[in-house]
């Protein structure tokens, strides 16, 4: 075995919680630190210690980010009223995913891993779909509230200079609730750059829809940007690159890509993106485990993260002591991208061939010795050698990283 690789600076690491922190512990351990002096700085982002917090370790961890460049981070808990009594939590804290997403203030890209022997859902699709969502406002941000009675109800935006712009509700005949959402031109400008330059980098096209028939401010207004920017910016650069650049409503948009070859950038509104790269992982691989999530910031800000959730059905099990045949996968490849990032930034060619290699180990484990977990089994082409639980799935994964590393 050939000296660890010694990193220069650090990454930004967020634990999280239940099945996703068991593996997160196991992937460093066996995959990660016998070949790396593993450097991060690292912020325990457990639902327990959130609520300890009061949340300033979410905030905390964001603005490492933003001090070393680079992050990775384990799946987290979003309490629901549920969760609070599970937990016995103060109350129902935000998503770590929208507190960290409004600070960095980037653009999610979201793309399935393709695996040979897994084929899509969908027959068309030949090539993979990267969903860019946007990482900011929406309804992550908005407030809510809910009336016990008829009455009426407005929204009231008061500038810093004294303006003042009102605009009314229809009138409520009866008990409901209301909710406001909203955005930044900035934040859109960035958004529509990041996905602009991503699909020249791929050489990809790219498709942007939204409802601007219907929600003639807030939707009509990512249209006009996008629109704007393009034209000034990358329209010669399209051109140039023989790529496309595609405006759709969002309903015509999902049945042109269900009926698509694939092959392009799909730019989602952040509840949009939430939604659509769910339905294209799930529909392309089968599993939220074989899918990347990688945040850009318009400051070159890099976040990578699992793309699924806690698993905590699995986590329950795994509490009883029984043995699960939980998909690590997306979770390593969160580390991948995060450890080549860092190794590019800091030109440290190592680093980066080491995590190119732990990929290809990883991809051989499933497509070559047909080793799966039981998520993949139900859905990979046969014939499979051994369906195996996680950790005995991370073994076969670093048998063949050890002898790629050799």
């Amino acid at each position: 075995m050939k000296e660890k690789i010694e990193m220069v600076k650090p990454i930004v690491e967020m634990d999280g919680d239940e099945m996703t922190r068991v593996m997160w512990a196991w992937v460093k351990e066996k995959l990660l630190m016998p070949y790396i002096n593993l450097k991060t700085e690292y912020y325990d982002l457990h639902v327990l210690n959130r609520d300890k917090t009061n949340d300033e370790v979410t905030v905390k961890s964001a603005e490492a980010v933003k001090k070393w460049g680079v992050g990775v981070k384990c799946a987290t808990i979003t309490p629901n009223a549920e969760r609070v009594k599970e937990y016995n939590l103060k109350k129902e804290w935000s998503s770590p995913n929208a507190t960290i997403r409004k600070i960095l203030d980037g653009t999610v890209f979201r793309a399935p891993i393709t695996i040979s022997n897994i084929q899509p859902a969908v027959r068309f699709w030949k090539k993979p779909i990267i969903v860019a969502r946007h990482a900011f406002g929406d309804i992550y941000d908005g407030v809510g509230l809910r009336f016990d009675e008829p009455g009426t109800a407005e929204v009231i935006y008061k500038s810093n200079t004294g303006k003042e712009k009102r605009i009314s509700y229809p009138k409520f005949n009866g008990p409901g609730m209301l909710q406001g959402i909203y955005n930044i031109d900035q934040s859109i400008k960035g958004f529509a750059r990041a996905t602009f330059r991503y699909a020249i980098m791929n050489k990809l096209d790219l498709w942007f829809a939204t409802k601007d028939t219907i929600s003639k401010v807030y939707d009509a207004r990512f249209k006009e940007i996008f629109n704007e920017i393009y034209e000034k910016e990358f329209k010669e650069e399209f051109k140039k690159a023989n790529i496309n650049y595609y405006y759709y409503l969002i309903d015509d948009a999902v049945a042109r890509v269900v009926r698509s070859e694939g092959g392009f950038v799909w730019a989602c509104k952040n509840y949009d993106g939430d939604v659509f790269s769910d339905f294209v992982s799930t529909a392309y691989v089968g599993t939220l485990a074989l899918m990347t999530s990688e945040l850009l910031s318009p400051e070159g800000y890099y976040l990578s993260e699992a793309a699924h959730g806690t698993v905590q059905k699995h986590y329950y099990k795994y509490m009883k002591g029984e043995k699960v045949s939980s998909n690590p996968t997306a979770l390593i490849f969160a580390w991948t991208r995060a450890l080549k990032r860092r190794g590019e930034i800091d030109n440290l060619h190592e680093l980066v061939v080491f995590s190119e290699n732990l990929e290809k180990a990883l991809i051989k484990t499933i497509e070559n010795d047909r080793i799966v977990t039981q998520d993949v089994a139900k859905i990979a082409e046969p014939p499979i050698k051994s369906i195996v639980n996680t950790e005995e799935f991370i073994d076969a994964i670093k048998h063949n990283l050890d002898q790629m590393m050799q």
